[in-house]
């Protein structure tokens, strides 16, 4: 395999702490470190229990609890907690939970530029990007902004233990699709090649682990790390195809969030599978296989996730409108999507089968979908 000898790669600051009972013992001393006394933890429902645990360890320097974090961050949800964050007079936030809390505390720093300390509980990777995202009138937005990438991490693989095995498959197998995408960007490079390989191979051999005993911490501090370099990986490159799709699917049609990614990452895949010779032999080396579309569809089917987008509630009728949409705005690609296209795709996904090889593209087609590239 040829080296690539030309490329861009931008470091940001981010501190991390990693190790059980960090959550409780090192959120407080991430706030000092920071230099910040007030502020305010920022959870869903679902997380509210650990985050009140957090706010404890925070004593004086806690300015409330904001237990209002939703899938896909409705711009009405932002709206609210930038108010709280303001009435609080809070020098910063702390987010507890998954990708929902994190993309909140996200909007509030967009809003307020008050720096952000993220405590993770899912494999989301978001505490590792500069990636906001907003919807609004069934449209989701996203963007990047170096103001919402979180200045501390807290990786506490205790908080994973109570995830039930659903969502720890599903988190883990969207965490997955951050590396895969990133090695067919446009802006991918070497470093994002060694740090998607390994954290594919950790989370692929963690999640069937953690199927067979959720209480193996040991397997739960693998599939954090693993979504930490996932996350890195996503935060350093271009989203494509796969986000997209996943955007318009949960944006436009409600659909939830780490189940989409997991239905949709092994057709997207085949279908940039031609155009993406290095990342097809990155994902053969980590996930040991010659047909890695195949082994991810696969991988979800054994562990129990969903496998089409019907089962997640997608009306047949509403593919059409999904595709149109997914090919009516440009965005990086290693190789372009026409509506006809993203409709296969779309059909694929929401029929659920094994995802079929595509055929082989001209090159200038390949260099033409590259060429869409808008940081998006």
């Amino acid at each position: 395999m040829t080296f690539q000898s030309e490329f861009s790669y931008e470091t940001r600051p981010v501190r991390v702490v990693f190790r059980p009972g960090a959550a409780v013992t090192a959120t407080p001393g991430e706030a000092a470190h920071l230099g910040l006394r007030r502020l305010l933890v920022v959870c869903g429902s679902r997380g509210e229990a650990v985050a009140r645990a957090v706010a404890d360890a925070l004593g004086d320097a806690c300015a409330g609890v904001h237990a209002e974090a939703r899938m896909h961050v409705p711009v009405e949800d932002a709206d609210r907690a930038v108010a709280v964050v303001r009435a609080a007079g809070a020098d910063g936030c702390v987010t507890v939970g998954g990708g929902s809390a994190i993309g909140l505390g996200k909007a509030i720093a967009l809003r307020t530029g008050l720096p952000l300390i993220a405590v993770p509980s899912t494999y989301s990777g978001s505490e590792m990007t500069p990636v906001w995202g907003l919807t609004e009138h069934g449209t989701k937005r996203t963007g990047r902004d170096p103001v919402v990438q979180p200045r501390s991490v807290v990786y506490d693989p205790r908080l994973t233990l109570s995830l039930p095995v659903p969502l720890t498959v599903t988190s883990g197998v969207n965490a997955l699709a951050h590396a895969v995408e990133a090695l067919y960007a446009p802006d991918t490079s070497p470093l994002v090649s060694v740090m998607a390989e390994e954290g594919v191979r950790a989370m692929a051999e963690a999640l069937p682990r953690l199927a067979a005993d959720p209480k193996d911490l040991d397997a739960r501090s693998r599939a954090l790390y693993a979504a930490w370099l996932c996350g890195t990986c996503l935060g350093s490159t271009t989203m494509g195809l796969h986000h997209k799709v996943c955007h318009v699917l949960g944006g436009t049609f409600g659909l939830p969030h780490a189940e989409t990614h997991t239905v949709v990452l092994p057709y997207v895949l085949a279908h940039n599978a031609p155009a993406a010779p290095h990342a097809l032999a990155v994902l053969r080396r980590a996930l040991g296989t010659d047909d890695p579309p195949r082994a991810l569809w696969e991988l979800a089917g054994r562990l129990g996730a969903p496998r089409s987008l019907a089962g997640l509630g997608l009306a047949e009728g509403d593919v059409t409108a999904a595709a149109d949409r997914v090919a009516g705005e440009p965005y990086a690609n290693p190789r372009p999507v026409t509506a006809n296209e993203a409709r296969a795709v779309l059909r694929a996904a929401y029929e659920g089968g094994p995802p079929e090889p595509a055929g082989d593209i001209p090159l200038q087609q390949i260099q033409r979908g590259h060429g869409l590239a808008d940081r998006k």
